[in-house]
């Protein structure tokens, strides 16, 4: 029997995707409401500047663990079965949302306990992220894995759009009931990975050089610039241009439109990535990948540009969508390239340096974003950050000449690994 090229024509894929899309609703809703906590109760005692900064470490928080643990979470996801390596992540944020429940339920909810969660987001995050991305191709066969990376950003994007609504609207009715809703939602997910039945993957090496194969997951991003450029390019236009940290900010002071409002714009820009992961599922891109790519970051960098200056909350939704819409145009071309740029046996140390830069880019751009607020004010600190996004793609479209060549994401023969390596599943 032919294997099903859809990849929901394979059961393992659907739970892996439901997996994915409710523990992607409770993360996001989890971190707008713990971000509006923590404004908040800064601006009891704090300036606007002041109350940024402290938002901005929030994201420095998350960031920390993830850029320490990052060496080692790749040669995990590739020595150990990934299955287990999400089933017991999850563990950890079901565990900490229902902290986070009690603590919020007793009335004993503390910065502390807050910045906790942070850097459990993280440490989760460092060990989920690999397993995740590198899980994905391995439950569907080669020819269909840039429709998964589509479909599977369905899920992520889809989450993004869900979660900060639903955790901006119960956290307006009461915040106990929001973490409550979190903490069912990551019990789905980790029901649904524990449906995941044996899939192909590479065997675990033991040949006691770790740090070797550790220093080999960087050597070849490093070597590869088709890869290396994808990854920087959104290193550095995020980095700059990231604004979700400062949305309570606009949503109490800006916008004056609350946590109702405050919810609606942060699921914004997942609105406008949900839509265009939809289309690339039902049309995949095929040609001019790499020159479509950096003119998406361009309309990104405009689109935050739009927002940081509007004092309209509908102008300023509609530019989160359009930002949202540009940045899945890169996400999507990104992770193809990754994934089918690289070897199978490489895919968890290679996809723990891209989540580096991911997280580098979010939560260290949170921190930056904040640091930044607190010396510009929150409008200065957005309209830097476009305008920087817009620079950095112009200089990379110069300095990695590979992009703008990049007709399509067929990789190179010599990187294919043997074929028992692409199998979608398990007998």
């Amino acid at each position: 029997m032919d294997t099903p090229r859809h990849p929901f024509r394979i059961p393992n894929f659907r739970a892996y995707w439901l997996s994915r899309f409710t523990g992607t609703i409770a993360m996001s809703a989890m971190s707008i409401v713990i971000g509006w906590q923590v404004y908040n109760v800064a601006r009891l005692t704090m300036d606007i500047k002041q109350a940024a900064f402290l938002l901005g470490m929030i994201g420095f928080s998350q960031f920390v663990p993830l850029f320490l643990l990052t060496p080692i979470t790749g040669l995990v996801a590739d020595s150990f079965d990934r299955r287990w390596i999400v089933r017991i992540t999850t563990m950890l944020l079901l565990a900490t949302a229902a902290t986070l429940g009690y603590l919020t339920w007793a009335d004993k909810l503390s910065l502390t306990a807050l910045f906790g969660a942070a850097v459990a987001f993280g440490v989760a995050r460092a060990f989920a992220g690999p397993a995740y991305s590198s899980l994905a191709p391995n439950l569907v066969p080669r020819e269909s894995v840039p429709t998964a990376i589509a479909v599977s950003s369905i899920a992520w994007q889809v989450g993004t759009i869900a979660g900060p609504s639903v955790g901006g609207l119960l956290y307006a009715i009461h915040p106990d009931i929001a973490y409550a809703v979190a903490t069912g939602l990551f019990a789905v997910a980790l029901g649904m990975m524990f449906l995941i039945g044996p899939v192909a993957q590479p065997p675990a090496q033991k040949d006691h050089r770790p740090l070797a194969r550790i220093i080999e997951g960087f050597s070849y991003v490093r070597h590869n610039r088709l890869v290396l450029a994808t990854i920087t390019l959104d290193l550095f236009a995020v980095l700059l241009a990231g604004a979700t940290a400062l949305l309570p900010i606009y949503a109490r002071d800006i916008l004056h439109v609350g946590s109702q409002g405050l919810g609606i714009l942060a699921a914004g820009m997942g609105i406008g990535a949900a839509t265009t992961a939809v289309w690339f599922s039902v049309r995949p891109m095929t040609t001019n990948v790499g020159v479509k790519m950096l003119v998406a970051v361009v309309i990104f960098g405009f689109a935050i540009l739009t927002f940081g200056v509007s004092r309209n909350f509908w102008l300023s939704l509609g530019a989160l969508i359009v930002a949202g819409g540009a940045d899945m145009i890169s996400v999507y071309v990104r992770q193809s390239l990754i994934q089918l740029h690289t070897p199978d046996a490489m895919r968890g140390r290679v996809s723990a340096v891209s989540q580096l830069t991911i997280s580098a880019s979010n939560e260290l751009g949170e921190f930056e974003s904040g640091l930044l607020a607190s010396l510009l004010g929150p409008v200065g600190a957005v309209v830097v950050g476009g305008v920087g996004a817009i620079s950095v793609t112009l200089i990379w479209a110069r300095l990695f000449p590979e992009l703008k060549a990049a007709k399509s994401f067929d990789p190179p023969e010599t990187i294919d690994s043997p074929p028992h390596q692409h199998g979608a599943v398990q007998p």
